[in-house]
């Protein structure tokens, strides 16, 4: 039954990478243009600018561009164009991104059905999926947000990316513990209560682990705050849709199938995909 339920994973993250390009291309593709645009103009003007990877989970999510440097006498040609970056490059990434987080969020599902009260298909698969994009995508961005083209110093990627994951860890860590605690108090202080003292735990925990970690700041002063803003927002909303899809298809497409699961096994066949 789990690899039934790693299958229909992944194709719903195949499915939600879909969306998430559809918005991608709307909201996340004019910022990055105008961020490309303004690196254009500093490098004219005199000013150096380096590609620089946005933090590790615009990449996951296929959302890192190689830009357009000022095109200057001796200039390396750039690998890849603009326009499949921000298409088929894009597509692909998020497809495959789409693809792993599905088949990881399949098989956290797998664990948790029966060991979170009373929840059905769907009620699972949101609850699920509203953790897991608070955990893996926001909690993570509010110390280490992603950035556009123009921001950041290629010779401290390496160590950005580190301290990307290891807060991305450190998250993850974090809400699995409190939800175990949660459901640990729950039949004493109720679900309600019990509730509550999970999440305190886990925002203790990660405002913690905020302030242990160093700072990164290395956004131009010249860069338009704006500008920055609506790139943040944007991948934010990236997530958000690809996030949302995945748990609402996720339980819809397992609550479709529960009743023909149930009499699959009791005749010991394999459950359907569909």
């Amino acid at each position: 039954m789990v690899g039934i339920y790693l299958a229909r994973g992944m194709l719903i993250g195949i499915l939600a990478g879909l969306l998430a390009f559809g918005v991608a291309t709307l909201i996340g593709e004019p910022p990055v243009e105008r961020a490309i645009a303004f690196e254009a103009s500093q490098a004219t003007g005199g000013h150096e600018h380096h590609d620089a990877a946005a933090t590790p989970d615009t990449v996951e999510a296929g959302h890192s561009h190689h830009h357009h440097d000022a095109q200057t006498e001796g200039e390396e040609e750039e690998l890849f164009s603009r326009g499949t970056q921000g298409g088929w490059g894009l597509l692909t990434g998020l497809l495959v991104y789409g693809a792993a987080v599905g088949g990881m969020f399949a098989l956290t599902y797998a664990y948790a059905q029966g060991r979170m009260g009373t929840l059905g298909p769907r009620g699972l698969a949101a609850v699920l999926a509203l953790l897991g994009f608070l955990a893996v995508v926001l909690v993570p961005a509010f110390k280490y947000p992603a950035n556009p083209p123009a921001v950041g110093n290629p010779d401290t990627i390496q160590q950005r990316t580190a301290l990307f994951f290891i807060l991305l860890i450190l998250s993850v860590a974090a809400m699995a513990a409190s939800v175990v605690t949660a459901r640990r108090l729950a039949a004493r202080w109720g679900t309600w209560n019990a509730g509550l003292a999970g999440g305190a735990l886990f925002l203790a925990f990660m405002v913690m682990a905020g302030y242990t970690l160093p700072e990164v700041n290395e956004v131009p002063e010249t860069f338009p705050a704006q500008l920055l803003w609506r790139f943040r927002i944007a991948s934010w909303g990236i997530h958000a849709a690809l996030w949302a899809a995945l748990g609402l298809g996720f339980g819809w497409l397992c609550e479709r199938a529960q009743s023909r699961d149930l009499q699959a096994l009791r005749r010991g066949d394999r459950p359907a995909l569909f």
